[in-house]
């Protein structure tokens, strides 16, 4: 936080030295705008609540999970240390100042009515940015007015983790209140904040307390998994949303690139726009090798609803396609299959021949399909501008199902019906049922998790999942894995471009197997429970505010 201090530091010093020269300056700035010619008028507010929309995050990634994959990471891996800044704590404080000032100056505006919902706004975006800094971080420093370098709060403790997620949704609720419906928005306030965003992300928060508290045996959980029931039914009964469909059986693919913009199962969206502002995610999960691991590819269950353990319809892993036939169709979007003909930034040909090098270093033999643009003028020009879903309904739906059942111990099927259920029809799955569960030897509770991973796979959900659940200690512990190599049709040569490459050319890739003849891309992965369930905080942060005290562990 000392680097508002500092900001306001040197702003403060310039106005000294000015009125040390004279009384009756004029210090109103002539080429920038200033609080004296500012905050007149609702289009001056709405422009200050514009600038906080650059704080929502762009396109997730689960590397630092264990469903995918791309160099060792050292947060999946467990040997990330403590850093001397972090643009995680930084960056949430510069926008959460931005949200303070926003409120403070309409608190005392002439124009309140017409304001309202920028001041809404800038609540919904103080929750927002808390919420990134507590669910890494735990407590922080709840800095709820605009400092001055003489503010005590400057270098005060932090709050307590309880106190900062009790406050995050109090600005929620209260930001809510204030916020127009979606279907209510005009075709020029596409995209900005809504009541069902404000809802959506209450759900997201309490869900996550509440299971991080009830797996850390903490008694207050209860009450945050009743907040995440209400909420998730608040939004699932406003009429406002639905899962998109547009697209027919290719629906749940489609979403994620152009067809899936302005989408009815889209809450709260990253948004982009090629002549203002663009991406190339498409070309750069290929490049950067963003790929799923074997055990994302384990998770989705085959065609008749069982698991690849127990289903007679599992072709096994011994031929290049075998993997994923009879399986939930949401595989075969996520996952690109080889043979699927498919256009290539760079490579024509089929996917048979590229870009699958399961020789390749640091590969588990997966490629990403998900997030892969169809437009091949934007993936040529690598200028992008399909929408990055940070809320989409399905979210909710899962969260509801979740809440419902650790609040309980179980769930009935007419819940399961208005949520999970709706998810797997959008793909022809059958639905889940406690009969089916008990009938198989499931776990209620280990199909909605796999429902949740295989639904939200590569959108950057894992990692929070495994710490709240409590299991990271155990599954970020794990090899990553890939496809199976030896003893597959990967072990005869795989003609690329003309060039004849064994994967078994070079003696040592036998050693990146394991004994069934799967990839290992990592090994020797780490994660202690004392340290690793929260970030560090910044060291920089607590040599300049000693109130400050570092997680536990670190």
């Amino acid at each position: 936080m000392k680097h508002i201090d500092s900001y306001i530091k040197m702003m403060v010093f310039g106005i000294l030295l000015l009125t040390g020269c004279s009384k009756d300056l004029d210090l109103t700035p002539r080429d920038t705008i200033s609080d004296a010619s500012f905050w007149k008028t609702a289009n001056d507010y709405r422009l200050a609540a514009n600038n906080l929309y650059l704080s929502l995050e762009g396109f997730g990634s689960d590397t630092e999970s264990d469903i995918a994959f791309n160099m060792p990471n050292s947060v999946s891996n467990g040997t990330y240390q403590p850093s001397e800044t972090d643009g995680n704590w930084n960056d949430q404080y510069i926008y959460i100042r931005r949200c303070n000032n926003i409120i403070e100056k309409a608190a005392t505006s002439p124009i309140a009515e017409e304001i309202k919902n920028y001041v809404a706004e800038a609540l919904f975006f103080r929750a927002y940015n808390y919420w990134r800094l507590y669910r890494l971080f735990g407590g922080a420093p709840l800095v709820t007015k605009v400092l001055d370098i003489d503010s005590e709060e400057l270098y005060g403790p932090r709050a307590s983790r309880k106190d900062v997620v009790d406050f995050i949704l109090k600005d929620l609720t209260e930001a809510a209140s204030g916020l127009p419906e979606s279907k209510s928005l005009s075709d020029a306030d596409r995209g900005r904040i809504t009541k069902g965003a404000a809802t959506a992300l209450k759900a997201r928060v309490a869900l996550f307390e509440g299971t991080w508290a009830k797996f850390r045996n903490d008694a207050g959980a209860n009450a945050y998994l009743d907040m995440a029931i209400e909420s998730a039914s608040a939004v699932m009964n406003s009429g406002q949303y639905e899962l998109y469909k547009g697209m027919g059986e290719e629906s749940y693919r489609h979403l994620f690139i152009e067809a899936g913009d302005d989408c009815s199962e889209a809450i709260l969206d990253r948004r982009y726009q090629i002549d203002i502002s663009h991406h190339d995610y498409s070309f750069g999960i290929q490049q950067t090798g963003y790929l799923p691991t074997k055990k994302l590819a384990d998770m989705y269950l085959c065609s008749d609803g069982l698991p690849v353990t127990q289903s007679s319809l599992f072709q096994g892993y011994n031929t290049r396609t075998s993997e994923f036939q009879n399986r939930d169709p949401r595989m075969t979007m996520t996952f690109m299959t080889p043979g699927l003909m498919a256009y290539q930034p760079i490579h024509s040909g089929r996917v048979e021949n590229w870009p699958f090098y399961p020789q390749r270093n640091s590969n588990t033999g997966y490629i990403i399909y998900k997030y892969m643009s169809e437009d091949s003028v934007s993936m040529l020009t690598r200028k992008q501008d399909f929408d990055n879903h940070i809320i989409r309904y399905a979210e909710i739906l899962l969260v509801y199902a979740e809440a419902v059942f650790e609040k309980n111990g179980s769930i009935s099927d007419a819940d399961l019906d208005k949520s999970v259920n709706l998810i797997r029809q959008r793909v022809n799955m059958p639905g889940l049922t406690n009969e089916f569960v008990a009938a198989n030897g499931l776990n209620m509770q280990q199909e909605l998790r796999r429902e949740r991973t295989v639904e939200l796979a590569l959108e950057g959900f894992r990692w929070d999942d495994l710490r709240r659940w409590k299991t990271a200690e155990t599954e970020l512990k794990e090899d990553i894995k890939g496809i199976k190599i030896a003893g597959s049709e990967w072990t005869e040569p795989v003609i690329i471009e003309g060039s004849d490459r064994n994967p078994y050319a070079d003696p040592a890739w036998q050693s990146k197997t394991d004994a069934d003849g799967f990839i290992i891309a990592e090994t020797g992965r780490t994660f202690d429970p004392n340290r690793h369930y929260l970030r560090p905080l910044p060291t920089k942060e607590i040599a300049i505010n000693p109130s400050l005290e570092q997680n536990p562990g670190w």
